[in-house]
């Protein structure tokens, strides 16, 4: 991994940074089905959501098009299972620090993709269906809109996904050119 990459990531507030290699990223058709479930209630609601980001043959085109990237998390310690504040804190923050390092590595990777956890919230509200995207270049879709299972690109990229009781953790990705 590039070392200023990595310490960017790090200076970003993220608590854990690993390699990505494209390659090894499966990109499945469950997860996505999932995502049709809409439990998180922004399926056809969002342009950086299923059906608006793209078949899963899309997103599969998009990631191969990559070769390297990193994988970042955001790790919060709770009081207990219910502290439900440190969980939507963790989140908050994992989200801040995603935005803050897309931002400094777009101009340096201006073709990157950025992966988070969760729809885009670069608007309060988004646009989608009735007017594009207004920051095209500035949104995001998640992992699992992507296809994506977490667990697994923690695996292959050598990170913990989960870090024992008392934790929450929260993982996105960025392709780079």
């Amino acid at each position: 991994m590039d070392g200023k990459i990595e310490q960017m990531a790090l200076a970003a507030g993220f608590t854990h940074v690993a390699d990505l290699r494209a390659q090894d990223i499966v990109l499945m058709k469950d997860v996505r089905d999932m995502c049709a479930k809409n439990s998180c209630g922004m399926y056809g609601k969002n342009w950086s959501c299923p059906p608006a980001c793209g078949t899963i043959e899309e997103c599969r085109e998009r990631v191969m098009a990559f070769q390297t990237g990193i994988l970042v998390q955001t790790v919060g310690e709770l009081e207990d299972e219910f502290d439900v504040e440190t969980m939507m804190e963790t989140e908050a923050a994992h989200k801040e620090h995603f935005l803050q390092l897309h931002d400094a590595l777009q101009p340096l990777y201006p073709g990157l993709l950025s992966l988070g956890a969760g729809t885009c919230t670069r608007c309060s509200v988004c646009s989608y269906p009735d007017l594009p995207c207004r920051f095209p270049e500035k949104r995001f879709s998640s992992m699992e809109a992507y296809g994506m299972l977490v667990t697994q690109v923690c695996q292959i990229s050598g990170m913990k996904y989960y870090y024992g009781s008392g934790t929450i953790s929260y993982t996105s990705c960025f392709l780079l050119e």
